[in-house]
């Protein structure tokens, strides 16, 4: 078993990666911010992200997904925003909605099926930017791989494609019911190919944040994007957390490609480009193989240091994503021969829990709460 970071080292470092422009978060028995003014210790270390809610068990990015992923008790719930012709904000994973709406269903739009180079990729379907916001409402959310989660399928249909202003307002909704505010982790997608196109993420998130009241330093969401120049922008326009995504070691965001800056994900989590990044974010996002890497065989390897950087710059981790299904999981760590089946999730999220991480997100929160629950004891 891996070394596991004490609770009260990791509240500390979380207060002083969020002290100076964002919330901090802590939780019962831990060690407080005192003497921040102002700083809510609402949240637990290591908290757990809804991932497009619980999309382990119900349509990604749906109110569906979300409510459960609330219900279950996720910290905190993500947003992926792209948007429409007209310029609503809309919560899909991709701009891309042919595998999770069943737009191909509809004979009214079959014109609209089109081929589009989207950060390098070549994809053909139909996008949220060629569709009003009046048109998508007409479309249903459906399971993005059927294949693998075949039980979520029996909701398809069940949900229409939500607004970000619609989750705004379910998240004060449910915040007055419950006695609680409810988080959000609300990411830009493709910053900027949309801004290329005028539509723009930044201004349109910052103004539905302001509308709401959520745009301070205290407010109950974080800001996310894999775009690091989109964090920036965002920082100019509103005060609350922000958290640089990171993919794979040898990727390069794609602003990076567009402005021909070299650098990649391994130079970012270098000490040196974790200071870099501590200038304008509070957090890192990064993916599960930069904490521990997979070896040739696909099994989990030696925890690399990035943690440990990470901290030393005064950043928080929230580490992307862990599924309860075989094909998901590290080799040394499924169950049987079918890749759909659950393997040793618990012990999964108990390995990337283990190496000091501040948070993690999950398709599937009731597995990752429990995981966790063993973690904020200590």
């Amino acid at each position: 078993m891996h070394k596991r970071q004490q609770p009260g080292r990791r509240t500390v470092l979380g207060a002083a990666a969020l002290g100076a422009g964002a919330a901090v978060f802590g939780g019962a028995g831990q060690a407080s911010a005192a003497g921040r003014a102002g700083v809510p210790q609402e949240l637990p270390v290591p908290l757990i992200v809804g991932h497009r809610g619980a999309s382990g068990y119900r349509p990604e990015h749906t109110f569906g997904s979300y409510q459960l992923a609330l219900d279950m008790g996720a910290d905190v719930i993500e947003q992926d925003l792209v948007p429409t012709k007209d310029g609503h904000l809309v919560c899909r994973h991709e701009n891309d909605i042919t595998a999770t709406t069943d737009v191909s269903a509809h004979p009214e739009f079959a014109e609209r099926k089109t081929t589009k180079t989207v950060d390098g990729a070549k994809l053909t379907g139909w996008f949220t930017e060629d569709f009003t916001l009046a048109e998508l409402k007409t479309l249903r959310a459906k399971e993005r791989i059927p294949g693998t989660r075949q039980h979520n399928t029996v909701y398809d249909g069940v949900w229409e494609v939500p607004t970000f202003e619609e989750v705004l307002r379910w998240a004060e909704r449910e915040g007055r019911e419950r006695g609680r505010r409810v988080w959000l982790h609300i990411e830009t997608k493709h910053p900027t190919y949309f801004r290329k196109l005028g539509l723009g993420l930044e201004g349109r998130v910052a103004k539905a944040l302001r509308a709401h009241g959520r745009h301070r330093r205290n407010s109950p969401n974080f800001l996310q994007s894999f775009e690091p120049s989109s964090i920036q922008r965002l920082g100019k326009l509103v005060d609350c957390p922000k958290v640089v995504l990171l993919s794979t070691l040898d990727s390069r965001p794609w602003d990076f490609v567009e402005a021909g800056d070299p650098r990649t994900v391994a130079d970012l989590v270098t000490p040196e480009g974790l200071k870099w990044l501590a200038g304008f974010a509070q957090g890192i996002g990064p993916d599960l193989t930069v904490i521990i890497p997979r070896d040739k065989d696909g099994k989990l390897g030696e925890p690399t240091s990035v943690v440990k950087d990470a901290h030393a710059a005064g950043l928080v981790l929230h580490p992307y994503t862990v599924r309860n299904e075989n094909t998901f999981l590290p080799a040394d760590y499924r169950r049987g021969t079918d890749p759909d089946a659950y393997g040793d999730a618990l012990g999964v999220f108990k390995a990337y829990l283990g190496t000091g991480i501040d948070g993690l997100f999950s398709d599937n929160p009731d597995t990752a709460l429990l995981a966790a629950a063993e973690f904020r004891k200590r």
